[in-house]
């Protein structure tokens, strides 16, 4: 919208619109388009969604893989999504095993390419673009956290693989493996990953884990068409 529509319709004065905008700018809930000047809704919005899982298409889709995905595997599986420079845990299910790797908050963000599933999202990028994240997040990387030339070489890796993996989780003694979630038009909207204790994730066992992620994500996009049918208008 152009800020005179906004004036218009609020009552508001434009000083106080332009004011309020560049503060849902800074806090990343609103953009504006460099070469219109239209202001839009930025990606921080989505977030509001997760208290309502009928506004958040990806997250009431996926709802009932990932649960059934923790209990397959007896170990965690979480939903993440990208919002500018980060990946946020949107759902997390806990399988039956014991010992519970809890590595992603709900709610919780990391930098793209820390964490598998933050590593899986970059990936999904163009190679342009994602090398730009990873520039611009050299410096928001945690202290105790991989270097950003070894994000670049789990990048590469999960890229030319279709998943990414890593023997050494967020947490000590987990691992954990993430593979890519698309919409109905082949776009990746989300990374499904699953951590769990190291001597449960070992190499020998990955095929088995990722191919049930594989079929757990396929069913998530299709539940997404058929969720998008559902709304169209009857013709």
């Amino acid at each position: 919208m152009r800020i005179t529509d906004i004036v218009a319709q609020s009552g508001m004065s434009r000083p106080t619109v332009h004011r309020i905008l560049q503060t849902l700018i800074a806090e990343s809930v609103g953009e504006q388009d460099a070469s219109t000047r239209r202001y839009r809704l930025g990606p921080e919005i989505s977030l509001l969604g997760m208290s309502r899982p009928a506004q958040f298409p990806v997250r009431a889709a996926a709802e009932h893989y990932i649960e059934a995905l923790a209990n397959e595997l007896g170990d965690t599986a979480f939903l993440s999504i990208r919002v500018g420079l980060d990946s946020v845990g949107i759902d997390r299910k806990t399988g039956s095993y014991p010992i519970k790797v809890l590595a992603i908050e709900v709610g919780a963000r990391r930098p793209l390419g820390v964490g598998v599933a933050g590593v899986m999202l970059l990936a999904s990028l163009p190679p342009d673009e994602a090398g730009h994240i990873c520039d611009v997040n050299a410096a928001r990387l945690p202290p105790d956290g991989p270097s950003m030339e070894a994000i670049r070489t789990r990048v590469r890796a999960a890229r030319s693989n279709g998943y990414a993996y890593s023997e050494v989780g967020v947490l000590r003694g987990t691992r954990a493996v993430a593979v890519p979630v698309t919409d109905t038009n082949g776009n990746v909207i989300a990374a499904l990953s699953v951590a769990a204790m190291a001597e449960r994730l070992k190499e020998p066992k990955l095929p088995q884990v990722i191919d049930a992620m594989r079929q757990k994500a396929a069913l998530i996009t299709q539940r997404l068409a058929e969720m998008e049918r559902a709304r169209r208008p009857a013709s």
